[in-house]
């Protein structure tokens, strides 16, 4: 089904994004990555590129609404969208700056909302496309030390679950990926900041390899799935989240009292 199809994908120069892109590039689909860094773009698609595979990219900042709107419009219509770009910094409420908020919301959840308001139009007037965004384990539950990102990404969560009902209608699938801890350049660079206790936390669960994420992903455009979840843990807390948290929240307040003893 991707063979010939044009497929954006944002935060496509690394992790989760590029390990996509590399299985649907196997699979004949002209890519488009994107991603503010233009180094690391350009070595990702000419990494892509030498497998054989057709390969465009643009360096963006998609919490700039302008400039999505504007280098959307310069593209082929999209077919496939796939909306991995991201940012997570965790710590403490107290002791995280206001900017840290700020920044999680602009590019985590507004980042979102541009792309698919640029992309979605299209789709919309062709009766078919599909849009998948990632979110995070931390939208199906409040997690200590992510008062920042965990909200951001339940924003995500809430608007994947309307724009599902909105775009059944019109012939568009929508998809949203809860990942736990994934083993990209993004969670080497999270756990800089970790306080102790998110580590303990985090400590519970092995990273999985980005490779199992897009594996995931890929199944689930093609099964036109709505929740899709990398692995059993994943699928277990967001079909059963609800049920599970006063169990959850009271395994991780004790990991975290026996660090204070």
């Amino acid at each position: 089904m991707f063979s010939g199809k044009h497929v954006i994908i944002t935060g496509g120069s690394s992790g989760i994004g590029l390990a996509t892109a590399g299985l649907l590039a196997a699979r004949g689909a002209r890519l488009t990555l994107v991603a503010r860094g233009a180094h690391r773009l350009k070595d990702a698609a000419e990494e892509l590129r030498a497998t054989g595979a057709q390969v465009d990219f643009r360096a963006l900042d998609v919490a700039n609404a302008a400039a999505v709107a504007t280098a959307m419009s310069e593209l082929e219509p999209c077919d496939v969208l796939i909306h991995c770009a991201g940012l997570a910094r965790p710590g403490r409420f107290l002791e995280l700056s206001d900017e840290v908020f700020r920044d999680m919301i602009e590019v985590d959840y507004f980042g979102t909302v541009h792309v698919l308001r640029a992309v979605l139009p299209s789709m919309v007037a062709r009766r078919s496309g599909s849009v998948v965004a990632v979110s995070s384990a931390t939208a199906l539950l409040g997690i200590y030390g992510y008062s920042a990102y965990g909200p951001a990404k339940f924003a995500v969560r809430g608007l994947m679950e309307t724009l599902r009902a909105e775009l059944r209608p019109h012939g568009v699938h929508v998809g949203v990926v809860f990942p736990p801890d994934v083993d990209t350049p993004q969670l080497a660079e999270e756990n800089r900041y970790k306080p102790a206790e998110t580590r303990a936390i985090s400590a519970t669960v092995k990273p999985l390899p980005a490779s199992v994420v897009a594996q995931a992903i890929v199944a689930g455009i093609e099964k036109r799935r709505f929740l899709i979840c990398p692995d059993l843990s994943m699928k277990v807390l967001a079909r059963f989240g609800g049920l599970l948290a006063p169990v959850l929240n009271l395994y991780f307040d004790r990991k975290i009292a026996r660090l204070s003893r």
